[in-house]
């Protein structure tokens, strides 16, 4: 399929064009999305947020109103990232930090 006026751009290695994960990208997410919000702590279930779209890996766990809220969230005002002092590194840092946490655990 020809995309951007014939050109077709070149797939790049590791990165799917499309939203296919692979077995390991949705365990991944999914247990991101088990942690609590990594801005405001609210409990679980959480949004993952994308830091950059299609990398799996950098997902960060938001609850609704941190990802979406119209004032408080990163796709709106901003205002409970301002509240908290924090930009995505810091929350995906969060999140990594809880990760490991599960995994280390048992």
């Amino acid at each position: 399929m020809a995309l951007y006026g014939g050109f077709q751009p070149p797939r790049r290695e590791g990165y799917p064009v499309n939203n296919t994960l692979t077995a390991k990208e949705k365990a991944y997410v999914g247990l991101v999305k088990e942690l609590p919000c990594s801005v405001c702590d609210a409990p679980p279930p959480s949004d993952a947020h994308h830091v950059k779209q299609h990398r799996q890996y950098t997902v960060i766990a938001l609850c609704k109103s941190c990802h979406q809220g119209s004032k408080m969230g990163w796709h709106g005002e901003r205002r409970a990232w301002a509240i908290a002092k924090m930009e995505e590194i810091d929350a995906l840092n969060v999140t990594v930090k809880r990760v490991m946490e599960l995994l280390l655990k048992g």
